[in-house]
């Protein structure tokens, strides 16, 4: 770590560590902190600021971390920042860098020193005991040591030069801020089908829709429930409560954004803050992973196969309630989710462990992205949070690209029926029929896959409405499920057959959870 040095008023201090701290970094868990800033004491209505600047080599630690020791009598905080982003090769990557806050309860995983986080998407922030940046908690600026945090994920080859300003106001706090929280259930809504996007993001971390605007684009999408989740932060839950009502159920969770990849924390109780900083070589994440369901929450990996730096998961999934394969538009990414899981349905049924059910969510941050585009049908025994959340666990759904499009989708035998996610018991050589019906598709594909691959495939008329039906044994089909193709881009059906390397295939319509059959 970087020797001890001392911070004056409108003085630029550089702090640049050595190497030696940061090898001692990457063995204690890729976090490194720097020497203190110090602030003195100061008459009411005045301020101060002070300047950090440093310099981070290639192979920084994950998070640096900036003390800043706080005297009592401040009732704000104010903290702005910027880093050099110097011009590279064609195919290097430049300096990217977040940006964070823990009080003065401290840093530990899971602690409870956070007070907010940006990411890359604000140069600033400011938190009082009234009010925060979005993305911030507020509450009173207490007397301690506070660290801003530095996520350095992308550091070129050049080094990353960084500065940070700091501003501290003196006084009284203003009155406290009260979160507003959204009720965790409709009442008078019972058993149903329930329509929810489960993937959203507002100011409060990188999105550029309010919470109110959010809202409506989930009512507009003729939506039952949503799901609030901004990248590392709980801090939008708290005005959630005025925008539902009795038509729009509306849940708090969180993207937890970690290097190795991105999972939603669902259904979190309202402030929860699920921590990220680990990676798949750590412990964090099984421990997170408890946290969350010890609350009631669901833990599901997001977008796993995306290309971006820090976001194709990596964990593995032991530890995952469901898997969201299809994410926003249709695109080559959610092909490989879709067959990866496919392949991973197959397995649980030669181990006879547990299954993972499928998920599709917009991941929608702005405009023209669709909230609700894609979007999960449950069957759940009310539109509450417990009840969406045991239907998503146990595989009660579909999965829909708007609510234009309907699928009911079933299999019997011998007078029983089985509905998606559930197991038809039925011998070996019984005969089962399998029925999908379908709306909203015009030119559609239907498509029935089991494990042994595509065994069927119907296309629907210009109406887009049609009932598909295939009949087979437990013995020749351990599970079924349903993909809704749209027609290619050329205007053919979708071929499920292997021209090639190649499978021809239009862009996803609606997607089903499996129904597995047999005694086993």
């Amino acid at each position: 770590m970087s020797s001890p040095c001392k911070a004056h008023a409108g003085e630029s201090v550089s702090l640049s560590p050595s190497r030696r701290g940061f090898l001692a970094a990457a063995l204690t868990g890729a976090a490194l902190t720097l020497a203190p800033m110090s602030f003195a004491a100061a008459d009411t209505g005045t301020s101060r600021t002070k300047t950090i600047t440093g310099h981070l080599d290639p192979g920084a630690a994950d998070f640096v971390y900036l003390p800043v020791q706080i005297p009592a009598g401040v009732n704000k905080i104010s903290v702005s920042y910027s880093y050099s982003k110097p011009a590279v090769a064609s195919g290097l990557l430049t300096n990217a860098c977040d940006i964070g806050v823990f009080d003065e309860k401290g840093t530990d995983l899971a602690g409870k020193g956070f007070r907010g986080w940006s990411g890359g998407f604000r140069t600033e922030f400011f938190i009082s005991a009234a009010e925060a940046t979005p993305g911030y908690l507020p509450g009173p600026v207490g007397k301690g040591t506070w660290n801003i945090a530095l996520g350095p994920y992308q550091v070129s080859e050049q080094g990353m030069d960084y500065t940070v300003n700091v501003t501290l106001d003196y006084g009284p706090d203003g009155a406290a801020f009260r979160p507003q929280y959204p009720a965790q259930q409709i009442a008078g809504r019972g058993a149903g089908w329930y329509r929810g996007d489960a993937h959203l993001h507002t100011v409060y971390s990188d999105g550029k829709r309010t919470p109110a605007e959010v809202a409506a684009g989930a009512r507009a999408a003729k939506l039952d429930f949503m799901i609030s989740t901004d990248h590392n932060t709980p801090a939008s839950h708290g005005v959630w409560g005025p925008l539902a009502g009795n038509d729009l159920l509306i849940l708090t969770g969180e993207e937890v954004t970690t290097r190795n990849g991105h999972y939603l924390a669902l259904g979190l109780e309202p402030g929860e803050w699920i921590d990220w900083r680990y990676r798949a070589r750590d412990k964090g994440f099984e421990q997170e992973a408890r946290r969350i369901r010890s609350s009631g929450g669901i833990v599901v990996p997001a977008h796993p196969y995306c290309p971006y730096v820090a976001c194709r998961w990596k964990f593995g999934y032991d530890n995952a309630d469901a898997v969201e394969v299809w994410t926003g538009p249709w695109t080559a990414d959610d092909e490989y989710a879709i067959n990866s899981w496919d392949s991973m349905l197959a397995q649980s049924v030669r181990t006879g462990d547990r299954w993972l059910p499928a998920m599709g969510n917009s991941d929608a941050h702005s405009v023209p992205q669709v909230i609700g585009l894609p979007h999960n049908v449950v069957n759940a025994a009310a539109l509450s949070r417990d009840a969406l959340l045991d239907g998503i666990r146990q595989g009660r759904s579909w999965i829909a690209e708007s609510a234009d499009i309907s699928l009911d989708f079933t299999v019997s035998s011998g007078g029983r029926t089985a509905g998606v996610g559930e197991r038809l018991r039925a011998a070996d050589d019984a005969r089962v029929t399998v029925t999908a019906k379908v709306t909203g598709v015009p030119n559609g594909v239907v498509r029935f896959i089991t494990d042994e691959g595509q065994t069927q495939q119907v296309t629907l008329p210009a109406t887009g409405e049609g009932t598909s039906t295939w009949v087979t044994t437990p013995q020749l089909a351990a599970y079924v499920r349903v993909e809704v193709r749209h027609p290619m881009a050329d205007g053919s059906p979708s071929n499920g057959t292997a021209m090639g390397t190649t499978l021809l295939l239009g862009p996803m319509a609606a997607l089903s959870n499996p129904i597995f059959l047999g005694v086993a």
